[in-house]
């Protein structure tokens, strides 16, 4: 038991190069396969998390490993995104430039102040990856940005500066942080109640 979260983050970030290649070598013929991998890759996701610390493994080492799969396997998605629906992407470059931008400060910021990336796992970022595959459904399944592309967009921006507050509010580098409020809280000294299924 031990060792399944390990795996099905290896099963997540062995999945992003597949991603990649289906989508710029067979085209539109790989759509189906692309997303039956993305909600693979998210339920990986989400039980690699829940075993881990039904099992008593969350440990640093997983979690900042967890999360830098998480930016690859995303990454991957939007460079099949782009090879399957290029003009809509660039119709839609500034926006998601903006969501560029913020992921990048994330990283510099938390650099800047503890010399180790960000790994917060916020409620706000799971929120932002459920948004994030329903967007991605209507770009690889149907070709379409609309309501979803804007969700994501807007979901992209508040909870990354989310996690920018938690960086700044944290007196001390630390991963699973749901939200500035709790940051705010442990830097009051204040314990907070951890539960198997959130961070």
């Amino acid at each position: 038991m031990n060792t399944i979260p390990y795996i099905l983050i290896g099963i997540r970030f062995f999945l992003a190069p597949i991603i990649i290649l289906l989508s710029y070598l067979n085209g539109a013929e790989s759509r189906f396969i692309i997303l039956t991998l993305m909600y693979i890759g998210l339920f990986t996701d989400i039980f690699d998390g829940i075993i881990a610390r039904k099992v008593g493994v969350s440990s640093e080492k997983l979690r900042r490993l967890d999360s830098q799969v998480d930016l690859v396997f995303w990454l991957s998605l939007g460079f099949s995104a782009y090879f399957l629906n290029p003009n809509l992407i660039n119709e839609e470059w500034m926006s998601i430039l903006l969501i560029f931008i913020m992921e990048a400060l994330c990283y510099i910021v938390s650099w800047i102040k503890f010399r180790k990336e960000t790994c917060t796992h916020a409620w706000l970022s799971k929120l932002w990856g459920l948004s994030l595959l329903l967007a991605f459904t209507f770009l690889i399944g149907f070709q379409k940005t609309g309501w979803a592309f804007d969700l994501t967009i807007t979901l992209g921006f508040i909870s990354h500066l989310d996690v920018i507050l938690i960086i700044l509010i944290l007196p001390k580098w630390q991963y699973d942080v749901p939200s500035f409020y709790h940051a705010w809280k442990i830097r009051s000294g204040k314990e907070r109640k951890k539960s198997v299924f959130f961070n």
